[in-house]
C-alpha cells in the first residue's frame, strides 16, 4: 500500500472541494484534525474513511463513508454543510456561520 503525507491528505480534500463545487472549512485546527484522521484512516485502512464515523474496517461495509461520504451531497443541500462539516456550500461558507450539527443519515440507514 501507497504511503500518504498530511501533504496528499491535504491535496485530496483540495481536489473533492474543486470537483463538486464545495468549499473547505476554513477553521485551520478543525481542518487539520479531520485531515489527520482521514491520514491515520488511510493507515489503518488503505482508504480515506470519514474520521467522524464508525467504520466497520470493511471497505465493502463502509463504502458509504468514504470521504466524501454518500450523504455528503445531501447534507450540503439541506444544511449547508456534510456531516463532519469538512466541506460547506459556497453560499453557506459566504455566510460565515459556524457548521452546526446534524442528524447523520448513516445512522437513519442502518437504524430506522
Amino acid at each position: 500500500m501507497k504511503t500518504k503525507t498530511i501533504d496528499d491528505v491535504f491535496a485530496y480534500i483540495k481536489m473533492i472541494a474543486l470537483n463538486k463545487k464545495w468549499e473547505v472549512n476554513k477553521d485551520p485546527h478543525f481542518l487539520e484534525r479531520i485531515a489527520k484522521g482521514l491520514l491515520k484512516n488511510f493507515e489503518r485502512y488503505g482508504f480515506y474513511l470519514c474520521p467522524c464515523r464508525d467504520s466497520w474496517g470493511d471497505r465493502e461495509k463502509d463504502k458509504d463513508i468514504i470521504c466524501p461520504c454518500r450523504y455528503s451531497q445531501p447534507d450540503i443541500e439541506d444544511f449547508g454543510h456534510c456531516y463532519c462539516a469538512l466541506f460547506l456550500s459556497k453560499e453557506y461558507q459566504k455566510s460565515g456561520r459556524s457548521p452546526e450539527s446534524i442528524q447523520d443519515r448513516r445512522s437513519e440507514e442502518l437504524y430506522p
